[in-house]
């Protein structure tokens, strides 16, 4: 990524490894929070979009915790809602690292769910908030979430370039990388101690853990962009529109022909709805 640095930074007992860009002294801050497929990582989830961002603001990507190059879990979270606590408190300890006070949020799938709970947890260290795709309304699984979850049991390449095919309503799009794209995160994913955290994860957690109730919703009085692709099939629009319904000051865009990867589907309307949101313009 273009000007963007990649560091470890101490959270707690372990370091948490971010991808970093922009002007710290002088912009506001915008934390950028991944999903939670196989092999993901801030770099593979955001390496396109971070470069658009930090000549504005400051940018940082986290790895979360149980993904990716940020440290591995020694004595593994018991269940689903452990596991949310760990990761809120990694973007509160981030921060506080950072000196950062205040900061903008971008969700995407499970760091949407994260975004939210950081939004009950500690709303004053938070301004704008993007979420993508965001399960916080998410009560039952689809076939291709049921998938991504016991992934862990059996990833055979083939098995995995089809999930990552039906992120997209359309491949064909990335039809001349996906063969890099499978391979990075296989590679990624094979790791040992990254498939035990998956398997940990998926394996105990439970999508009551990741849900957020209307009573908590109803209190979030921060300005929110909700963008959701029309066929997502990972996290449906009926989450999005689960979690609008209670939001007091949400918005909420949906693309047509657009799976769960907004951010790549929709490239160019995705960075002007979200640049466009961060300036106060939407």
């Amino acid at each position: 990524m273009s000007d963007v640095n990649t560091r470890k930074i101490q959270t707690g007992n372990y370091q948490t490894f971010i991808n970093e860009g922009g002007d710290k002294k002088s912009s506001e801050t915008i934390i950028f929070l991944h999903g939670s497929g196989p092999g993901v990582s801030a770099q593979s989830n955001w390496k396109e979009i971070l470069p658009h961002f930090k000549g504005e603001f400051h940018v940082v990507a986290p790895d979360i915790y149980g993904f990716g190059n940020t440290d591995h879990p020694e004595n593994y979270p018991k269940n689903g809602a452990e596991w949310m606590n760990i990761r809120v408190k990694q973007v509160i300890e981030l921060m506080d690292a950072l000196e950062v006070d205040k900061a903008h949020l971008v969700g995407n799938s499970l760091g949407g769910v994260i975004a939210l709970h950081l939004l009950m947890y500690a709303p004053e260290r938070f301004d704008r908030v993007v979420l993508m795709g965001a399960g916080g309304g998410l009560k039952e699984p689809t076939p291709e979430l049921a998938k991504l979850a016991n992934f862990h049991k059996d990833p055979d390449p083939v098995a995995f370039k089809n999930l990552l095919s039906w992120f997209l309503y359309d491949k064909s799009i990335l039809e001349d990388k996906l063969e890099k794209i499978v391979s990075e995160r296989l590679e990624l994913f094979l790791r040992p101690d990254v498939r035990k955290s998956y398997e940990e994860n998926f394996s105990k957690s439970h999508l009551s853990d990741m849900l957020v109730p209307p009573s908590a919703l109803k209190e979030m009085n921060h300005e929110i962009l909700l963008i959701h692709g029309h066929q997502d099939r990972f996290v449906p629009l009926q989450s999005s529109l689960y979690v609008m319904d209670y939001l007091p000051n949400a918005q909420l865009h949906i693309f047509k022909r657009c799976g769960h990867w907004a951010q790549v589907e929709q490239k160019e309307r995705f960075l002007k709805l979200t640049s466009d949101f961060f300036n106060g313009e939407l």
